[in-house]
């Protein structure tokens, strides 16, 4: 059984509540649930995770190696723009990330148009709303298989 985690970073415990005309109204929990039947109807597991602290992302990153882990679906939120500790953690483990964003970075402030995370993940996925981390999943799961080869 593939297994992959889905992280989130500072403020997307808020979705629902937090600028709707930006992010949606649908919240974080049902992000997650959605997300989990999609990984299910694949017969794979998926683990979720949200913190506001950039060092518990860093040791969720960390812990793939022993938890063995395919494969991480991550939207970093703010940190996106200048957490190069989370760059370095994603350089620094063996499975792929693929970076999300719910909203269109590029269309938004100018502080935001920049990743310095995006270099070392195996892909973006911006400005598709929630559909993004499906396809996010989707395109991880053909990695993950190309991997294997």
């Amino acid at each position: 059984m593939k297994k992959f985690l889905l992280l989130n970073g500072p403020n997307l415990n808020l979705l629902g509540k937090r600028e709707p005309g930006i992010y949606g109204a649908e919240t974080l929990q049902h992000l997650e649930e959605r997300l989990v039947k999609l990984a299910a109807s694949h017969g794979e597991e998926l683990t979720c995770f949200q913190s506001n602290h950039e060092g518990e992302l860093i040791d969720r990153l960390h812990e793939t190696m022993e938890a063995g882990i395919n494969g991480v679906i991550f939207n970093p939120g703010a940190f996106t723009h200048y957490s190069y500790a989370l760059r370095d953690a994603i350089a620094g483990i063996d499975c792929p990330v693929i970076e999300v964003h719910i909203s269109n970075i590029h269309s938004r402030e100018p502080f935001r148009h920049i990743s310095v995370t995006a270099p070392v993940t195996a892909g973006q996925v911006i400005g598709l709303g929630f559909k993004g981390y499906e396809l996010a999943f989707e395109a991880l799961r053909e990695i993950v298989k190309e991997r294997e080869i």
